[in-house]
């Protein structure tokens, strides 16, 4: 059966504003059932770039495990360089990360910085926030032709660079990020996976990676906006955020930051510019318990809206993609 009769079999509602939207009925197995449906909402999700299925009703965290693992083609996820703190549910199940409910998670694509990230983005909504904290989508094609042509020009010909400067205070630790503190392992790590990194004289990290800012989806070979630039930028952060960090750890150690590839500041102006662009191309739809959601991590950025009341949503990173399959623009020596 071709991908398009997958799609029609399964009725997927669409409105300009909102992500393709899929209603079923609760199921009494909905483990059986994400196994019966997986190869056609991996075709919704081809041809749209994400869908939310509603009403499926999922219910807890072990399920929502089991349901992740039929939809995951080629395996879950271990987390590696995480910018904020997670719980883990189960191995490569994790929860949101933890970000102040009251400022929104910009527009971005899951560990983009990463010389292999995840393909696919799985999310299950178990208790909706009584306001906000829906997880919006936007297309990255779209969004890429909406922005200005010499700003994209640049950053396909120098990437983009993300610095980071772990401490023990704000972020994830040195040990949360690469999964151990032995200096040796961290450095081992850094070298094969092309990052630059400098140990403070505090026992702090300094790392630096240089990534392509544009690459080509490895299925359909549309170019595509790929990165983290303005979510992991210090202007996109609340101001009073902004000032208290640099009062505390100074410009040049903010716990992370973006630059243009060539190591120059981007400024508060281009950060506002591509939020603007993100803001326009985004469409969401606010979680309700149960729901579930899969979302191409290359086609399509998600973000996360700022919300009141308790909000548990579990992620699972799936089907690993290697950067080197996307055609990058930038090339990396990693070794």
């Amino acid at each position: 059966m071709s991908s398009s009769s997958q799609v029609a079999l399964l009725e997927v509602d669409l409105h300009p504003d909102k992500p393709p939207i899929l209603h079923t009925r609760p199921a009494d197995d909905a483990v059986r059932w994400a196994a019966e449906h997986r190869v056609a909402l991996h075709a919704v999700v081809a041809e749209h770039g994400s869908v939310l299925v509603r009403g499926l009703g999922l219910r807890d965290a072990a399920e929502t495990v089991a349901v992740f693992h039929q939809l995951a083609r080629t395996g879950l996820m271990t987390e590696r360089e995480a910018f904020a703190s997670r719980r883990a549910y189960a191995e490569g199940v994790y929860s949101s990360s933890k970000w102040p409910p009251n400022q929104p998670m910009c527009m971005h694509h899951e560990l983009s910085y990463r010389l292999e990230f995840p393909g696919l983005m799985l999310f299950a909504c178990l208790s909706a926030p009584t306001e906000g904290g829906a997880t919006g989508v936007a297309d990255s094609t779209a969004t890429l032709d909406a922005l200005p042509g010499d700003l994209v020009e640049r950053l396909e010909r120098e990437g983009w660079m993300l610095v980071r400067n772990y401490n023990e205070e704000i972020g994830t630790s040195v040990a949360e990020s690469f999964g151990t503190e032995d200096r040796g392992a961290v450095e081992s790590y850094c070298r094969a996976n092309a990052i630059e990194f400098e140990w403070q004289p505090d026992g702090g990290l300094c790392t630096r990676q240089r990534r392509s800012a544009v690459v080509r989806h490895p299925v359909t070979g549309r170019r595509c906006w790929f990165n983290q630039v303005a979510f992991l930028n210090e202007w996109t952060l609340d101001p009073e955020v902004h000032e208290f960090l640099v009062d505390t750890y100074g410009a040049e150690g903010l716990p992370f930051t973006t630059r243009f590839g060539g190591g120059d500041p981007i400024g508060e102006d281009v950060v506002q510019l591509l939020n603007e662009v993100y803001k326009a191309e985004t469409v969401l739809e606010p979680w309700q318990a149960g729901d579930l959601m899969l979302v191409d991590n290359i086609r399509s950025a998600h973000s996360r809206e700022p919300f009141t009341g308790p909000r548990e949503v579990l992620v699972g990173m799936v089907d690993p993609v290697r950067l080197a399959d996307c055609s990058p623009t930038v090339s990396v020596n990693a070794g």
